[in-house]
């Protein structure tokens, strides 16, 4: 398991991209590696726009299961995780990205945690 804490700062986004590069590179994992960016680049964008306060962070953390990585992005806001219908924000349909998640990652979902949330996302790869 790896994990970093990061600031509220749409900034960090790319360098929680790095992270995840970086650890899948390190764990020899290279079969899913766009799909876990990509991933975690929503989850953290996500997490930014509604559920990380003022004054707090928001944690990615990679587990590696052999077959499996998972993603989890850890926020301390209120409310939940959820696709939304087709209502417009400034022009932009919410919800896009955990269609993202939702399309590329094998499985993916909601925890509740004290505060805040978790948002995983699971992917599984060719064992050898």
């Amino acid at each position: 398991m790896r994990e970093r804490l990061f600031p509220r700062a749409y900034q960090t986004v790319s360098t929680a991209r790095d992270f995840v590069r970086e650890t899948l590179d390190a764990w020899g994992l290279p079969d899913r590696r766009d799909d876990v960016v990509l991933c975690v680049s929503e989850l953290a964008t996500n997490a930014l726009r509604y559920g990380v306060p003022r004054g707090r962070s928001y944690r990615v953390r990679l587990l590696n299961f052999g077959c499996c990585v998972r993603v989890e992005v850890h926020d301390s806001g209120p409310g939940r995780s959820r696709m939304l219908g087709r209502s417009r924000m400034l022009g932009r349909a919410p919800g896009n990205g955990l269609r993202i998640v939702e399309a590329v990652s094998d499985l993916w979902g909601v925890l509740p945690r004290s505060p805040g949330k978790v948002v995983w996302a699971e992917f599984r790869s060719d064992c050898a």
